[in-house]
């Protein structure tokens, strides 16, 4: 799935009429009419944070696409100001480049960061499934059962999008069985580059399935509350992560940049 980060002459044509574009994109985001952002300001800002986090976690903004703030604000039909201020919490994230003289940009995954995060996540979801095979009542089995069964659905569809959603309800499920909701929220902030790379490994082939044998042992475990096992099939699914890591940036280079190297960033 390569993507060529679009040159200069294509990002003045960006800037000068992507209204069309992004307004397709966000048509479903309810518009906030200017009395509405006087009563509350803060609410335009983060209604448009969290659809522009979703589009750039779900790959629909694509990581060195442009991101035109004044055809944002149109579309909202908002001033500029909550754009503005979305942007600045995407930036703090990681997740918007602005660059001088070019423009503001979805940010490239920064390939060095994330073997440290997905280390850190496994050792995070290697505690959460460890406490829910010591405490998983048999509802709970049941719902975690129910969620690889849409994940089996989503795969047979082809929705990768939808994949993940029940991938990252399986996760936080398992997290809110074993009584450690606040430690999904931690992996939340931790694996937010990860999850864009996440999408990119769905596509090979055969991957969705083995993600749900993994899944599926994790659970086994967890019903026999075999607490040890558990962790161990949890370590085991997600260092699958870590090994494509290579095969994924060759298919798409356009999409990763090693950190401490700026040039990387900007689009060329």
């Amino acid at each position: 799935m390569p993507n060529t980060v679009p040159d200069r002459p294509k990002r003045a044509l960006a800037r000068r009429a992507p209204r069309a574009r992004d307004e397709h994109r966000t048509r479903e985001l309810p518009v906030l009419s200017t009395s509405a952002q006087a009563r509350a300001g803060e609410t335009a800002s983060a209604a448009i944070y969290r659809l522009l986090r979703e589009e750039i976690l779900s790959l629909r903004r694509k990581p060195g696409e442009p991101i035109v703030e004044k055809d944002i604000a149109q579309a909202r039909r908002v001033s500029r100001t909550p754009v503005r201020e979305a942007l600045l919490r995407l930036a703090a994230e990681g997740l918007v480049d602005t660059i001088n003289k070019s423009g503001t940009f979805v940010a490239r995954i920064p390939a060095s960061a994330l073997p440290e995060a997905i280390v850190v996540r496994k050792a995070l979801e290697q505690v959460t499934a460890r406490a829910a095979a010591e405490h998983a009542r048999r509802s709970e089995v049941t719902h975690l059962r129910a969620l690889l069964e849409r994940q089996r659905e989503a795969e047979a569809a082809g929705d990768r999008l939808e994949f993940h959603k029940a991938d990252e309800a399986f996760h936080a499920a398992i997290a809110a069985i074993a009584g450690y909701p606040r430690i999904w929220t931690l992996i939340q902030s931790v694996k937010t580059q990860v999850d864009r790379y996440r999408l990119l490994t769905l596509p090979q082939p055969g991957r969705m399935a083995r993600v749900i044998k993994e899944h599926a042992a994790v659970v086994d475990a967890i019903e026999r509350n075999d607490a040890q096992r558990a962790a161990s099939a949890m370590d085991e699914h997600l260092e699958g992560l870590r090994v494509s890591m290579g095969d994924i940036r060759r298919v798409n280079p356009d999409y990763f940049y090693e950190e401490g190297r700026a040039a990387e960033r900007a689009p060329a």
